[in-house]
């Protein structure tokens, strides 16, 4: 393979789908007809002369049964840290509470995405958005100030230092009633808030 081809090609989908194919004892033409593009395309695209368009690449995976995330373990071995910069957060405020994004949910994640934030919750205010619940989890650590987490019936007292963790099905609201800033990291998977935002 030449470097111009090495470049369009970069994570090598042509393998992956020619091991599938003869697996399940498919020809080029089967997989191109049912595929809806030609079998010289198939042809190239398996031996990773050319870099397939998405729409393409998903009929092909859809004819062969195949799981993305197979797919597009390559690309995601190369990718694996993502970095939030300070001056690239982005933040939604929600009844003065604001929440400053430090980890993006990953749609690749499925059901198991995951956010977090920097929350903060101005003095004698509280959260909103779990005062009904959600499915998933949340975990916080107070940076500082203090207040309480109300869950479900019960109140219970939150300081700089703390650690919380619960399921996220109950009711649950966090209570600033200091005379500071109540300010936490904050994570809730599956994602709830930013993976809504732009």
């Amino acid at each position: 393979m030449t470097a111009s081809q090495s470049k369009k090609a970069p994570y090598h989908f042509g393998e992956k789908l020619k091991l599938v194919r003869e697996r399940k004892g498919y020809t080029l033409k089967v997989v191109a007809q049912r595929a809806g593009v030609s079998e010289s395309l198939v042809s190239q695209i398996e031996r990773n002369r050319v870099s397939p368009a998405i729409d393409t690449l998903l009929s092909l995976a859809e004819v062969l049964d195949i799981n993305l995330e197979f797919l597009f373990e390559e690309y995601r071995k190369k990718h694996p840290v993502e970095i939030i910069h300070a001056d690239e957060r982005r933040s939604v405020d929600e009844d003065g509470v604001r929440y400053e994004e430090t980890a993006r949910p990953n749609s690749d994640d499925g059901s198991h995405t995951m956010e977090s934030y920097l929350i903060t919750v101005p003095p004698h205010s509280q959260t909103h958005k779990g005062s009904y619940g959600h499915i998933g989890r949340e975990t916080g650590f107070v940076l500082s100030g203090q207040g309480e987490l109300h869950y479900e019936k019960n109140v219970y007292p939150i300081k700089a230092g703390d650690g919380i963790s619960f399921s996220a099905g109950a009711p649950h609201v966090l209570v600033n009633n200091g005379d500071e800033d109540l300010k936490a990291i904050w994570t809730v998977t599956p994602s709830q808030r930013f993976n809504k935002q732009d």
